[in-house]
C-alpha cells in the first residue's frame, strides 16, 4: 500500500509516576528529516527514538513532540551551575558599571537566570525510562503510519483515474491520425486538380506526398510509449510504499512523450488533445509529490 507523506499520529500513556504523550506530524520532503522536541531528560534516548521512527516511515519532514508530566511527589534533584552563575554575575556587573547604573546585582537576579538552578528528575534509570517511552512512541508511529496509508489510498485511486484518462487521450490521438491523412489527401488532390485542370492526376505522386506527410505527423511510437509508461505507473501504485521517486521519474517520461505529440500535431483537434495530456500529467506530477 502506498503512503502519503502528510500525516498525524498521537499516543498517550499514564503510569503512577508520569504521563507521557507523543505527537507527530509531517509534510512533503525529498528525504527523511526528523525534528524532535522533548524534555532534556530524554535527550540521551534520541538515537533510539530515531531508530524506531525509521521503521514506520521512509520520506517526509516529520515533527515529533514528546512531553512528560510527572505525578505526585516524584523525587527531583536541584542542580546549581556555579560557572554559569559566575558568568551572569560578571556580565550583570559589567552592564551596571558601563552604564553607570544605581544599585547592585542581587541574589535574586542570579538565581532567576536561566539554567543556573535546575530541577532534574532523580530517576536516572535509562532503561526504565526507555521501557516507558518506547511503547507510546510505537503506538503514535503506528497511528501516524495508518493515517499516511489512508491518505495514500485516496491518492492511489485519484492517480489511477488520471492515468486511465491519459490512455484514453492517447487512443484519441491514434484514432485521429488516419482522419488527418484522409483530409490531407483530399486537400492535396483538390489543389492538384486546380493546377492541372483537365489533365489526369498522377496517383502515385499523390500517394508519395501523403506518405511523406504521414511520416512527419506520425505519433505511433509516442502513444505506444505513453501507454506503456501509464501501465508501468499503475503497476508501481499497486506494488507498495517507497515509490515516490520512481513515480516522479516516470512522470518525466510521460511529459516527454506528450511534448513530442504536441510538437507533431498538425491540426487543432490533436493540439487540443496534446494540451489536455500535458495538463493531466501536471496534475499527476503534483499528486506524486505527496507520495512517500
Amino acid at each position: 500500500m502506498i503512503r502519503s507523506m502528510t500525516g498525524f499520529g498521537r499516543a498517550e500513556v499514564t503510569t503512577d509516576k508520569r504521563k507521557l504523550t507523543v505527537e507527530m506530524k509531517s509534510v512533503n520532503n525529498r528525504y527523511l528529516d526528523f525534528n524532535i522536541r522533548m524534555p532534556k531528560k530524554f535527550h540521551f534516548l534520541e538515537a533510539k527514538i530515531r531508530s524506531v521512527l525509521k521503521e514506520y516511515m521512509v520520506r517526509g519532514k516529520v515533527d515529533v513532540f514528546i512531553s512528560c508530566e510527572n505525578y505526585g511527589d516524584t523525587a527531583g534533584v536541584l542542580k546549581y551551575n556555579s560557572a554559569l552563575a559566575a558568568e551572569y554575575y560578571h556580565y550583570y556587573q559589567k552592564i551596571v558599571d558601563e552604564f553607570h547604573l544605581d544599585g547592585r546585582v542581587h541574589l535574586k537576579d542570579i538565581a532567576a537566570a536561566p539554567e543556573v538552578l535546575t530541577l532534574e528528575d532523580a530517576d536516572a534509570d535509562e532503561d526504565a525510562l526507555w521501557n516507558e517511552l518506547e511503547p507510546v512512541l510505537r503506538q503514535a508511529a503506528a497511528s501516524f503510519a495508518e493515517a499516511r496509508e489512508l491518505e495514500g489510498e485516496r491518492l492511489r485511486q485519484d492517480l489511477n483515474a488520471k492515468l486511465t484518462h491519459l490512455s484514453q487521450l492517447a487512443e484519441e490521438v491514434e484514432k485521429r491520425e488516419p482522419e488527418i491523412l484522409a483530409e490531407y489527401r483530399a486537400r492535396l488532390e483538390e489543389k492538384v486538380k486546380e493546377i492541372l485542370e483537365d489533365r489526369d492526376l498522377d496517383e502515385s505522386r499523390i500517394a508519395a506526398e501523403v506518405v511523406v506527410y504521414a511520416d512527419k505527423i506520425c505519433t505511433d511510437e509516442e502513444t505506444v510509449r505513453l501507454k506503456s509508461h501509464v501501465r508501468q505507473m499503475k503497476d508501481e501504485l499497486e506494488r507498495g510504499s517507497g515509490i515516490g521517486r520512481k513515480l516522479d521519474f516516470i512522470t518525466q517520461e510521460l511529459n516527454r512523450e506528450a511534448n513530442t505529440i504536441l510538437s507533431k500535431a498538425n491540426d487543432q483537434t490533436t493540439s487540443n488533445i496534446g494540451i489536455e495530456l500535458k495538463t493531466e500529467i501536471e496534475k499527476i506530477r503534483e499528486q506524486i509529490q505527496n507520495i512517500e
